[in-house]
C-alpha cells in the first residue's frame, strides 16, 4: 500500500486570509514530502471558496518548489472545461517545470454549480463522453503529429510543445464510479481513482469489484487503483467523535453546493443552520464514524488493512474537512508517526 496526499486551500468565513490558506497548504504538503507520501493530489474548482484550485497544474508547479520528491498529481483536471491540445501543452510543461513529477487525473466533474458557469447547457452525460474522447488523445499528442475529427474536438496534426520528460508522458488516471467509467478508464490502459465519499465499506467493495470486472476483461498489463478517502487520526476517543461532528458538517456543505440550490455570495454558500444541518439524517456524526476512515490509530490501520485486503495499491488521505487548521495538521501528523509505519 502506499500513501499519498488529496488536499485543497479551504476557506470558510471571509476573515481567511487567502495567503494564509496558501502557506498552510504548503506546510501539509511539505509534511507529505518529508514523511515519504508517494503523491500529493488537487483538483480543479472554479468560483468555490469551498475547495480553491482553479488550476491544478499551477497548484502542482507552485507546491514542487517547497518539496523534493513526491509525485505532484491533479485528482482532477474536469475534462470539459479543457480543450485536449492545451490539456496535453499544459501537462506537459507541467511535467517540465517539475523534472517529471506529475500525475494526471482526469474526471468529468461533479457540480452543476460550475457547469452552469463554464459549460452553459451541459449535462454530466455530456461531460463524461467529453472526457471519453479527451483522455486518449493526450498520449497521441505528447507523441506528437496527431490528428483528430471527433464529436466534440477536431484539429489538424498536432505535437504539445514542449514534450513531457516522462517517457510516454505523465500518467492518467480515471476517476472511475460506474462500470463504464472503470472499463473506459482499464481498456484505454490508464490507472484508477475511486472516491466512495460518505457511502462506507459497502461501496468500497462494490468499486474494486467493478475494477476487477474491467481488469479481467483487459489483456495488458494491470492498471493501478486509488482510493481516496476522508480520514482522521484522533488523539483519543474525545478527539474522534469531534471529528466525526465536524466530517458531518463539512459532507453537509458538499451535499449543499451538489444541489447547488443555495445563494452563492463571494464564492462562499449561504449558511446551513443548526437546524438544517441536525436534519440532515444521512450525514449523521455517527455515520461518518461508521463509514469514513477516521479514529484512533489502531482504528485506521484495521480499517486500511481491509482496503488493502481488496486490492487497493494507493491510500490518498482526503484532508478537506473544514477543521481548522491544526487539528488537519495534528491528525496527519498521527497518519504519519503511528498509522504509515505499520504498512513498511
Amino acid at each position: 500500500m502506499e500513501f499519498s496526499l488529496f488536499v485543497h486551500m479551504e476557506r470558510l468565513t471571509p476573515e481567511q486570509s487567502h495567503q494564509q490558506l496558501n502557506e498552510e497548504l504548503i506546510e501539509l504538503c511539505k509534511m507529505a514530502d518529508d514523511a515519504g507520501m508517494r503523491a500529493i493530489w488537487t483538483g480543479e474548482h472554479h468560483g468555490m471558496e469551498f475547495t480553491i484550485a482553479p488550476n491544478p497544474l499551477m497548484s502542482l508547479v507552485h507546491i514542487s518548489h517547497h518539496t523534493k520528491n513526491v509525485k505532484l498529481g491533479t485528482g482532477t483536471v474536469i475534462a470539459p472545461f479543457w480543450h485536449p491540445v492545451k490539456l496535453a501543452g499544459e501537462a506537459a510543461s507541467a511535467d517540465l517545470m517539475t523534472g517529471g513529477r506529475i500525475e494526471l487525473g482526469i474526471a468529468r466533474g461533479a457540480y452543476s454549480y460550475e457547469y452552469e458557469r463554464l459549460m452553459p447547457g451541459m449535462d454530466a452525460w455530456e461531460a463524461g463522453q467529453r472526457m471519453r474522447e479527451l483522455a486518449p488523445l493526450l498520449p497521441k499528442l505528447w507523441e506528437g503529429d496527431c490528428t483528430h475529427e471527433g464529436e466534440f474536438y477536431n484539429f489538424p496534426a498536432t505535437t504539445a510543445a514542449p514534450k513531457p520528460v516522462q517517457d510516454g508522458g505523465p500518467p492518467i488516471w480515471i476517476a472511475a464510479r460506474d462500470p463504464n467509467s472503470h472499463e473506459f478508464g482499464v481498456q484505454n490502459g490508464f490507472n484508477i481513482q475511486v472516491t466512495p465519499l460518505w457511502q462506507g465499506i459497502e461501496e468500497i467493495k462494490t468499486l474494486m469489484a467493478r475494477f476487477n470486472a474491467a481488469c479481467a476483461s483487459y489483456d495488458g498489463p494491470r492498471p493501478k487503483i486509488m482510493l481516496l478517502h476522508h480520514t482522521y487520526v484522533g488523539a483519543d476517543a474525545d478527539d474522534v467523535t469531534q471529528a466525526a461532528r465536524e466530517l458531518s458538517r463539512y459532507y453537509c456543505y458538499f451535499g449543499a453546493w451538489f444541489k447547488n440550490e443555495r445563494p452563492v455570495a463571494q464564492g462562499l454558500i449561504s449558511p446551513l443552520s443548526d437546524e438544517e444541518l441536525a436534519a440532515n439524517k444521512l450525514m449523521a456524526p455517527e455515520n461518518m464514524a461508521r463509514d469514513l476512515t477516521i479514529g484512533t490509530a489502531e482504528d485506521v490501520i484495521e480499517k486500511i488493512r481491509e482496503y488493502e485486503e481488496l486490492g487497493y495499491d494507493e491510500y490518498s488521505f482526503w484532508i478537506d474537512s473544514g477543521m481548522s487548521f491544526e487539528r488537519k495538521r495534528a491528525s496527519l501528523a498521527r497518519f504519519i508517526d503511528t498509522v504509515m509505519p505499520a504498512f513498511r
